[in-house]
């Protein structure tokens, strides 16, 4: 098992990883339908959409809390 300690690294690679995943399936497709070697394509499409992906999950995280709770009611 992975120390509790990563939790939150760790986190942020499967969101990363899950939301890439999918937004880069929905453009591929729509890019260029359902040819062969589609799945090829999504997934250098999907590796490099990654590449991107977790290191701007990892430095937007804290402005979305930080704005999340500016926009939700004090307990």
């Amino acid at each position: 098992m992975i120390a509790r300690k990563y939790s939150p690294l760790l986190f942020a690679l499967v969101l990363s990883g899950l939301m890439s995943l999918l937004v880069s399936g929905i453009s591929t497709f729509r890019a260029v339908g359902p040819i062969a070697g589609f799945a090829t394509l999504w997934l250098g499409a999907w590796l490099a959409a990654w590449l991107f992906a977790f290191p701007s999950v990892l430095l937007v995280t804290p402005l979305a809390r930080g704005l999340v709770e500016r926009l939700v009611e004090k307990p």
